[in-house]
């Protein structure tokens, strides 16, 4: 059937058509409401919905050890007798909080202890840590706390509150003023200077890795607490970094050193033992070494901020420690005398990439009884431990082969030769980044599994090494936490079962885990991938890559059980599909996994993001591989950048903060193991260009924000800026976002600047508009 339309009419049918097409284009308008919906899922909104998480123990003693229960009645502070199971109050909680808030001046939620660490001292008085402040604390009669090391008035320690190192037997701490080494009694308060002769720039312990400047003292005691092993830093050559404050006035001006790379003088260390009594001061008989690490780039990395490369002798006669090459490519396994300084190399290895000890702990032990060591070596691929003769330097055996790595050796008992680490990647069938828990003979043999659950596992060794607690989750499943013996693994009483019935009652769905091919075709990589609670098939969504490429970690994180995974949920909610990628060139893996772009920093993993959004965008309907986003933060927010620059028809819109976009304006230590020493060739040109973004931003195409901190003492601010004046040379549109005063942690103006980045995808992304100037509802300490 055919029907006649008037010319006017049908003039006014088709504008009416457009007009609604344009309409439909602009999408969405988003309202105050739906943004509080998204907020739902922050980490401050679901992580006291989730009872009984128990995932960090603390041991008192051989058969007792304290945790932080929670549930709708807020947090317990608890302790448990391992051979009875009983559970009792840690403390009067009342009572600490009224103490904490008299010291403090400050009021404090007997609920909400803000609790860190608790030890019991000598003179029967607790050690209350709160963060990195200590408070000694009076709990039986008097109910009164003093303040301790690290507690701060006006933003810094007062004298007589540095932070300082415990002895082993708790009854002194050392700690540096004026570039010096100091003793305070820990009962009477009583302080004696150790050492005189350090001054400014090369002062003793100080804690200065450029990224990283705080008061700490890097220091390792005698198990007798009779001696210190630590070193006078030599930063008198060492190049400084400026940062100026905002403010009504004249600005202030921070100073500090910060050694860059190919710098012709980088910060040294001396070594030196000091004998505490008579305060002797022995130098060891070895030139300056390099401010290095076999873990990480600073002296000082582990997860309790000690030094790491440092282990004395039981009789504290020697000390053990390994000595790293600037470029990370060479180690030197040595043997200081403590008395006369005397040093020999006992035996060194060398890579053609970089040498690392482990994943967030230093694996080598030294076993001067048996004359022996444990060393930890990549040599075939894995990470491996092996078993050296001091006396000659020769390797006796390998401890662990096989596929899969040792990543943390949690305690080695020399009386009985037995070793007990976590591994991943060791057991067939298993997520390769599921930790999990063995022990095996210095002797030779087969490792034994103590933790079967296909899962992550946190451990926690009781001091005696007879037992173990251990708490198992993965990103979708909760943690359990059960007592174990290390004979055999076997659960002899559970401690929590988390219960998340309140966390899904509030909406929450867990991520999903999802595997795809990296860039080689063959390699699987390993990712987690956030949906609208109200996900609906029928849809295209935008897809937003968050990325960090390492190459020290990577875009997931940790695998056991969270909540909130920064605020992945919280954007997904907003209309996108969120993914978060472990590309090759992140270490858990394989050695040659890892090194997957080594002296190519550029790279930050991006073929392998891409590639994988692609086969999401294959298998998924749902997925618009023709709206994809980006962002990280630091590492990130250089990948992000790099995105845009060098994959500008596949990344429409991204987000970077504080990134490193130029290394060469980034500390030494970090980028000379990741990219190599800086070479200049006779051209002129270098090693380092191809990493600089700058070098491409006039490949621009899509929406980029770029971001920084103006006080950022981790990357300078310049890294950012030299982006930003390329971007303007090449006559490019971009935004820019500058927080005056933040560092490399954004602080306060963390959820102006997260609730900026919602908007940002929200509008250029989704093509939806955001309710304006939304303001987010973070609990106030």
């Amino acid at each position: 059937m055919y029907v006649v339309i008037g010319k006017s009419r049908l003039f006014g049918a088709v504008i009416l058509g457009l007009l609604s097409t344009a309409v439909a284009a602009q999408g969405r308008t988003l309202g105050t409401e739906d943004y509080a919906r998204a907020e739902r899922f922050a980490i401050y909104n679901t992580m006291p919905l989730v009872d009984h998480a128990v995932q960090k123990v603390n041991w008192l003693d051989d058969g007792h050890f304290w945790y932080r229960d929670h549930d709708s009645n807020g947090d317990h502070f608890v302790q448990m007798d391992a051979a009875s199971g009983k559970v009792t109050p840690l403390f009067d909680q009342a009572k600490l909080a009224d103490a904490l808030g008299k010291v403090t001046g400050k009021p404090v939620d007997a609920k909400k202890l803000p609790i860190t660490g608790y030890s019991v001292m000598p003179d029967g008085r607790v050690d209350i840590a709160v963060r990195d402040a200590h408070y000694l604390c009076d709990l039986q009669a008097a109910g009164t706390c003093t303040a301790g090391s690290g507690a701060k008035t006006d933003g810094k320690a007062a004298q007589g509150n540095e932070p300082g190192v415990l002895s082993p037997d708790k009854k002194t701490e050392a700690f540096i003023r004026n570039w010096n080494l100091w003793l305070r009694d820990v009962a009477s308060g009583k302080e004696t200077q150790l050492t005189t002769d350090g001054v400014e720039n090369f002062g003793y312990a100080t804690d200065n890795a450029g990224w990283k400047h705080t008061d700490n003292a890097i220091l390792v005691w005698s198990p007798d607490s009779t001696q210190i092993a630590t070193f006078q830093q030599d930063q008198r050559k060492t190049g400084d970094m400026y940062m100026i404050s905002t403010n009504v006035g004249h600005p202030k001006l921070e100073a500090w050193k910060y050694p860059l790379v190919g710098d012709k003088d980088v910060t040294m260390i001396e070594r030196v033992i000091i004998d505490v009594p008579s305060h002797k001061v022995v130098r060891l008989n070895m030139p300056a070494d390099q401010h290095r690490s076999t873990l990480c780039d600073d002296v000082s990395c582990g997860p309790d901020g000690g030094w790491d490369d440092v282990k004395w002798a039981p009789d504290g006669k020697t000390l053990a420690f390994v000595s790293t090459s600037r470029d990370h490519k060479h180690e030197w396994f040595r043997i200081a005398d403590a008395k006369s300084g005397a040093v020999r190399t006992v035996f060194e290895e060398s890579v053609k990439t970089y040498y690392e000890s482990g994943n967030e702990q230093v694996n080598w032990f030294y076993l001067p009884e048996s004359h022996e060591a444990v060393w930890f070596s990549e040599r075939t691929n894995w990470g491996q431990l092996y078993l050296y003769d001091l006396d000659t330097g020769k390797l006796k055996r390998a401890i662990t082969t096989g596929d899969g790595n040792v990543t943390q050796v949690l305690k080695l008992d020399p009386k009985t030769r037995t070793l007990w680490f976590r591994g991943v990647g060791r057991e067939q069938g298993v997520n390769p980044y599921y930790q999990q828990f063995y022990k095996v003979s210095l002797d030779g043999g087969k490792p034994t599994l103590l933790t079967p659950e296909p899962a992550d596992h946190t451990v926690a060794l009781s001091p005696d090494g007879r037992l173990f607690v251990d708490a198992y989750s993965t990103p979708t499943e909760p943690p359990v936490t059960v007592l174990r013996n290390t004979d055999d693994g076997r659960a002899m009483s559970t401690v929590a079962t988390a219960d998340i019935s309140r966390l899904k009652a509030a909406g929450w769905v867990p991520p999903v885990p999802f595997t795809v091919k990296g860039r080689d075709g063959k390699t699987d990589l390993y990712g987690l991938m956030f949906k609208p609670t109200n996900f609906d098939a029928s849809k295209k969504y935008p897809i937003v890559d968050y990325v960090y490429p390492g190459p020290q970690t990577g875009s997931v994180g940790s695998r056991s059980f969270m909540p909130s995974r920064g605020d992945h949920q919280e954007l997904a909610e907003l209309g996108f599909i969120v993914v978060a990628i472990d590309g090759m060139g992140t270490p858990w893996r394989s050695k040659a996994f890892h090194d997957a772009y080594f002296e190519h920093v550029e790279d930050n993993t991006l073929p392998d993001q891409v590639t994988a959004i692609r086969q999401l965008g294959a298998k998924y309907s749902w997925v618009d591989l023709d709206r994809v986003g980006i962002w990280g933060h630091s590492g990130g927010g250089n990948a992000t950048a790099g995105a845009m620059f060098h994959y500008p028809d596949f990344f429409k819109v991204g987000w970077a903060e504080s990134g490193n976009h130029e290394n060469r304006n980034y500390e030494d230590d970090w980028a000379e193991k990741w990219q190599g020493l800086l070479v200049t060739n006779k051209d002129g040109s270098t090693n380092y260009d191809a990493q600089a973004n700058q070098s491409y931003a006039k490949n621009l195409k899509g929406h980029l924000m770029l971001t920084h901190g103006t006080m950022d003492d981790n990357v300078p601010t310049s890294s950012t800026l030299l982006v930003v004046d390329a971007l303007i040379k090449a006559n490019k549109d971009f935004d820019l976002l500058l927080i005056p005063n933040a560092h490399h942690g954004y602080g306060k103006a963390t959820p102006y600047v997260t609730r900026r980045r919602w908007d940002y995808f929200v509008h250029n992304l989704a093509g939806d508009t955001p309710p304006r100037e939304y303001e987010m509802k973070v609990p106030k300490d």
